[in-house]
């Protein structure tokens, strides 16, 4: 952390001056609020709307009107291929080979796709190890796929509990939790950041402790797409998905993604298959034999929602240009300035639930009031009405999380500041 860190809007009006990143938030629409902008810190939650997306999404329209079906194969971005135009940004971004990406459905669609090949219990191993208080996303989708099969959750859901403060999970309590029913875990699904604490977890030390335990691993990047610089291929899990709406800036309820690693490029594991998963090459011969395309496009379903796709593809060329390494530079100094401000400014009012190691954590800090439950829901009602946008997540936890594409230093002050008026009544 920064020993020259102050909190005046005249340091950070400074820093964000000094920031080679800054003019990349002119690139994105910032709600307004009263006759100036929002400080948004919900990056986390839902990512703001790059400005090129609107003409973007023209253009594409201007195909279906003046071309109609021929759109598939005509005008600037032939429709039958447009998934194929966001694939090598999407494998910068995570860290992957272009064969190992695909953008397609959703989150919750792609990890049940993901689950039918990849969970395979037997009597002898048919648990799936989660983390305790998962998302409602897997855990909904891991407790279905054990009943599916004939297990119950209640013998085949292993939940791996916090063993620090504040509900932070260490590689200890992994090992342990390894040591102890490693032979009858099928599957450890655990995600890249915990999306209540803001933890960031290890994916290429977990993904080989539980290989060596004969488990699959997945992993939920929900939170952890866009925040963090991953290398999936390098971490060995056999799988990942993701939502593109948060950090990504795709849009509400945007396409989602995958990653399957190389190694099962050709998979003779069970696959719920579908058309556009089928080797396009032989596509349109209309066989009745399916020959899955080789890599994460052989999990594709059906032909892409191209307009769900050009804001994807939009964001993927900012983050591009602007590069996951030197995003992620700025975010742990900006979300340093952050915790500084917390824990110089605010300490007799708010604690820092997320871990201080940078190394452990992406933009978000989960914040409690000290006060209470009843005291948080009220600053974070505050913070709302006063143009400070964070969220919230039950039971007590106010999220912050500034985006480095787009927030500023002096809008850490900004929070600060609100923080403190609220708590001087």
């Amino acid at each position: 952390m920064s020993t020259s860190y102050e909190a005046t809007r005249a340091w950070a009006q400074a820093a964000d001056r000094a920031d080679p990143l800054r003019a990349f938030r002119d690139e994105f629409l910032i709600p307004p609020h009263g006759h100036g902008q929002t400080h948004y810190f919900c990056g986390n939650s839902l990512g703001l709307q790059p400005r090129a997306v609107r003409e973007a999404i023209g253009e594409e329209l201007s195909d279906w009107a003046e071309l109609a079906v021929e759109g598939h194969f005509r005008g600037k971005r032939p429709w039958m291929d447009y998934h194929e135009f966001v694939r090598d940004d999407l494998a910068a971004v995570v860290g992957a080979k272009p064969v190992e990406v695909v953008a397609m459905n959703t989150l919750g669609v792609n990890l049940h796709l993901m689950m039918v090949s990849f969970y395979q219990p037997t009597p002898e191993r048919h648990a799936i190890l989660i983390e305790a208080g998962a998302f409602p996303t897997d855990r909904y989708a891991v407790e279905s796929q054990v009943r599916y099969h004939g297990f119950s959750p209640a013998l085949s859901l292993i939940e791996l509990e916090g063993d620090e403060p504040n509900g932070g999970i260490s590689m200890a309590a992994f090992e342990r939790t390894l040591a102890e029913h490693g032979e009858r875990i099928a599957l450890v699904m655990l995600p890249g950041v915990q999306y209540r604490t803001g933890q960031v977890f290890d994916l290429k030390a977990m993904t080989a402790l539980a290989h060596k335990h004969g488990c699959m691993v997945g992993f939920d990047l929900a939170h952890a797409v866009g925040n963090l610089p991953l290398q999936l291929h390098d971490s060995g899990a056999d799988f990942a998905v993701w939502c593109s709406y948060k950090y990504l800036n795709a849009g509400p309820g945007a396409i989602g993604g995958a990653f399957v690693h190389e190694r099962h490029a050709h998979t003779t594991l069970p696959r719920f298959a579908g058309w556009w998963g089928h080797d396009k090459h032989s596509r349109f011969k209309m066989g009745p034999e399916f020959v899955p395309t080789p890599g994460a496009d052989g999990w594709q379903l059906s032909n892409p929602p191209i307009m769900a796709l050009v804001p994807l593809r939009i964001s993927l060329e900012i983050f591009r240009r602007a590069g996951m390494e030197r995003l992620r530079e700025k975010s742990i100094e900006l979300t340093g300035y952050l915790e500084w401000l917390v824990d110089t400014q605010l300490g007799d009012v708010l604690e820092v639930v997320t871990p201080r190691e940078p190394e452990r954590r992406g933009a978000q800090l989960s914040i409690r009031v000290q006060a209470g439950r009843t005291k948080g829901r009220e600053l974070f009602e505050y913070l709302e009405r006063h143009g400070v946008i964070g969220d919230w997540r039950e039971p007590d936890v106010i999220r912050i999380s500034p985006a480095p594409l787009y927030n500023r230093f002096e809008e850490c002050v900004a929070f600060a500041e609100a923080v403190q008026a609220w708590a001087k009544g």
